[in-house]
Parts: structure tokens; sequence; C-alpha cells
């Protein structure tokens, strides 16, 4: 798989997201996908990372007082630098299985809300963890270019990136954002709800692997025809007697569940439209809208944004890697989109 190409190319791509980090390797596409989760270990007020990735999140809310297992990014934005750090320096060793190459050009992308602090914090980690140059890339135009759009056009493109951390809804045209939207909900917001909701409606506590868990299964964004839709059964501890217990949980209950974050989607996708100019609107209308990243996978929220916008809503093919596979192209074709690569030089 690492062949002699390895040694010639070593330019890279990363989509830091919230819930997984991608890694796009010019020349070869998206050859690492794993948690965006660090389990480390406090030593004499020293941090000692541990385990990344899978292994890492195994331990995500099982790991015993002496080891933390956290994630470093939040809402798309590093929340802890020196694990951040320290993961992506080691998604770079595990890419690249050698000590020594020469230090890669690295693209990452950042959401359109993110803070010039927010955008500096990541270029530096970024620039810590061994790269030549970093260059940042807005995620709603990585998510579009990976989805197949023709955002060079004159027309206007709709996307709705929707991550772990947050949504990020966009109108583009001839390359470039005219209007954006961040929402702080994704994965990570309808993962809450779940939680929250087995813990009023059942009295069971769940962790966050078991809440995602359902979600990925049964998880949906309309109530089911015939008002139940599937079950699963689950396992959690009885807040009453605090004891484990299995119960059953069928569609309908976790449609109500996240009810609350998918209406924020809509209501982002909205006010969206609300703020288009009114040609670019009308272009919206004959393409409709994309939806991509990990959460465009729930169960028929393309049908539960149809409903409210009435417009046309496609996911994409890939949608999970869509943001890494755009960071990919931007930089595989570096000369033509090299506007949209902002690089501090």
């Amino acid at each position: 798989m690492f062949g002699l190409g390895s040694l010639f190319s070593s330019d890279m791509a990363i989509d830091l997201g919230t819930a997984n980090t991608l890694v796009y390797v010019k020349g070869k596409g998206v050859i690492l996908n794993e948690p965006s989760v660090v389990a480390y270990q406090v030593k004499d007020g020293q941090k000692k990372a541990l385990a990344f990735g899978e292994d890492a999140k195994l331990m995500l809310g099982r790991t015993p007082g002496s080891i933390k297992a956290i994630r470093p990014m939040r809402d798309g934005v590093i929340a802890d630098f020196d694990v951040a750090e320290e993961m992506i320096k080691h998604f770079i060793r595990k890419v690249h299985k050698r000590t020594t190459f020469t230090k890669p050009k690295i693209v990452v992308c950042v959401p359109h809300g993110a803070t010039p602090v927010e955008k500096r914090a990541i270029r530096q980690s970024v620039l810590s963890a061994g790269a030549r140059r970093a260059g940042l890339i807005a995620e709603p135009i990585a998510a579009a270019i990976g989805a197949g759009m023709p955002i060079t056009d004159p027309t206007g493109s709709m996307v709705v990136d929707i991550g772990g951390g947050t949504t990020e809804v966009a109108v583009m045209s001839l390359a470039d954002i005219v209007y954006a939207r961040s929402a702080r909900v994704g994965g990570d917001r309808m993962d809450e709800a779940i939680i929250s909701y087995l813990r009023r409606q059942h009295n069971l506590l769940v962790g966050e692997a078991t809440a995602e868990r359902i979600k990925t299964t049964i998880g949906t964004a309309r109530m089911p025809d015939d008002g139940l839709g599937a079950t699963m059964s689950i396992r959690g501890r009885d807040l009453l007697n605090g004891v484990p217990k299995e119960t059953e949980i069928n569609q309908a209950q976790v449609a109500e569940a996240l009810s609350e974050p998918v209406q924020q989607i809509c209501e982002a996708v909205m006010n969206a439209l609300e703020a288009t100019p009114p040609d670019l609107a009308a272009d919206i209308v004959d393409r409709g809208v994309m939806l991509t990243g990990g959460g465009a996978l729930l169960g028929e929220l393309d049908l539960a944004l149809r409903e409210q916008t009435g417009l046309a809503v496609t996911v994409a093919d890939e949608s999970l890697n869509c943001v890494a596979l755009g960071t990919g192209r931007a930089l595989e074709y570096e000369k033509k989109l090299a506007h949209v690569i902002d690089y501090e030089s």
C-alpha cells in the first residue's frame, strides 16, 4: 500500500473532525479514518499519551482514575492543544510509516465560523506536528468539492455539512462562499439528546457509545409510518435501583429524542435560504440541497428537510468522506483552486 510513491509525495490533507480524523495523501486518496480520541495518563503533572484513534475510543467511559480518554476537538475546533498536537503527529506518522521523511505540506479544513484564534491554533498544531506549510480550507467548500458540486460555476450551490460537532450551511458561487452559517449541532448533540431522553423517559442511564449505536442502528429524523418502527435492545443502568438493566427502544422513541437537534438543522437551512440573494436562491430551487458529513446518514433526514423546505435534498455518495476528499482534491488541483486554500506565508 505504501510503495515508492510515498517517497516522492508526502503532501496530505487532513479532515480534523470532532468525531473522526481522516487523512488524504496526495495521489493515494483517503488512507486513514480514525476516531478523534486520545487516551493519556498524567504522571508527575505530565501527560503521557497511551492510545489514539480506535484503541482510545474503546476506552471512552471505561477508564480507571489514572487514565483519561478525551476528544481533543470540540465543535470542530481544538479544545486541548497538547493532546491534539500529539494526535496529529501520531496520525501523520501512521500514514508515513517512516520516522524520517520530507516535511509534508498539509491542508486542513476548518469550520467556516472558526475565529482567527482558533484558526491560528489549528495551523500552529499542524506546523508543530511536522508540516512544512499549513494551509486552511473552509469546511463547506471542501464538502462541496468532495460531493462533486460544480462550485466554480457562476451559479448557486447549497451544501449542508453535518459533522460531529457542527452543522455548516453554505451557499456558494464562483468557488467562494456567498453566505455561510455554522450551527453548534451535529452528531454529538444527537447522542446527548438520546442519552437525556432515555434518562427522562426510561430512568435509564446509557453511555456515549450506546447512544451512538442507537443513532446509527435505528436513528431516524421522522416518525415511522406505523408509529413504532424497528426496535433494538439496549443496556444501561437503572436510575431507580442502581442496577444494570436491559430494555427495548423503538424508532418512534428515537425520532422523538432527536426532534430538537433535527429541528435546529432545519432552522439553519431555512435561515440560509432567507439570507440568500434571489438569483442564487432560484439556482438552489433548480439544483436542490446537498447533504454531506456523517450526520447526513441519519435515517430520513433528507425527507425531513424536504418537507420543511420544499426543495430537492440529496445525500452525497460518500457523505462521511466528503470533506476529506474535497480537501484532498483542493491539494491535488492546487493551481486551479489556489484561492480557496489559505496559506499564511
